[in-house]
C-alpha cells in the first residue's frame, strides 16, 4: 500500500465499538479494504492491516533517514564540516557536482513514495551505492591498484579456431 492511500486515512468509515463486537467479520472485511476508525466514548482507534502499518512505520523511519542524508549533503554544499564519525560523513568525499547528483537521485526516488511500494527500497539502494562509491574513492588500496600499470598488458584481438 502506498502513502497515497493513507492521505485519506482520516476520512474513513467510523464504527462504534458496539458494532465491532456485534459484527466483527463484517468490520474486518471493511478494514481489509480501507482503514476503519473505531469509536468508544471519546476515544478513537485505527483498524488497519498489519502490512499497511508496517509500511507506515517504514515510511516514517526512512523519511528520517532521507531528511538526514539530504541535510548532510546540503551542509557539505554550503562548505560546512561534517566529521567522518557522522553516519553520513562518507558524503564528504564527493565534490559539489556529485553531491548535487546525489541530492537529485534521492529526491526523485523520494517523490515516488506516494505511488510506489518499491520506492523505499530504491532509496536504500541509491544511498548504498553512493556509500560504496565513497568507500572506493577513499580507499588507498583501490587508488594504488588503479594507478599500478606494471601488470597491464595490451589486449590482442581474439583468434578463431583457425588461428586467424
Amino acid at each position: 500500500m502506498s502513502m497515497a492511500i493513507f492521505s485519506n486515512a482520516f476520512s474513513d468509515e467510523l464504527v462504534t465499538a458496539t458494532e465491532l463486537n456485534r459484527q466483527p467479520g463484517k468490520i474486518l472485511d471493511k478494514a481489509y479494504e480501507r482503514p476503519i476508525t473505531i469509536t468508544r466514548n471519546d476515544q478513537f482507534f485505527a483498524l488497519l492491516r498489519r502490512e499497511d502499518v508496517g509500511y507506515l512505520v517504514k515510511g516514517i523511519n526512512q523519511s528520517k533517514a532521507v531528511f538526514e542524508v539530504l541535510s548532510v549533503a546540503f551542509r557539505l554544499l554550503l562548505s560546512q564540516e561534517i566529521g567522518s564519525e557522522h553516519p553520513y560523513g562518507w558524503l564528504s568525499v564527493f565534490d559539489a557536482d556529485e553531491l548535487q547528483d546525489f541530492i537529485k537521485e534521492v529526491s526523485e526516488a523520494f517523490r515516488l513514495t506516494d505511488t510506489s511500494n518499491q520506492a523505499w527500497d530504491l532509496i536504500d539502494a541509491i544511498i548504498h551505492e553512493w556509500k560504496e562509491s565513497a568507500i572506493a574513492i577513499s580507499s588507498s588500496e583501490l587508488a594504488a591498484a588503479f594507478k599500478d600499470e606494471s601488470d597491464e598488458m595490451p589486449l590482442t584481438p581474439p583468434m578463431n579456431k583457425n588461428g586467424v
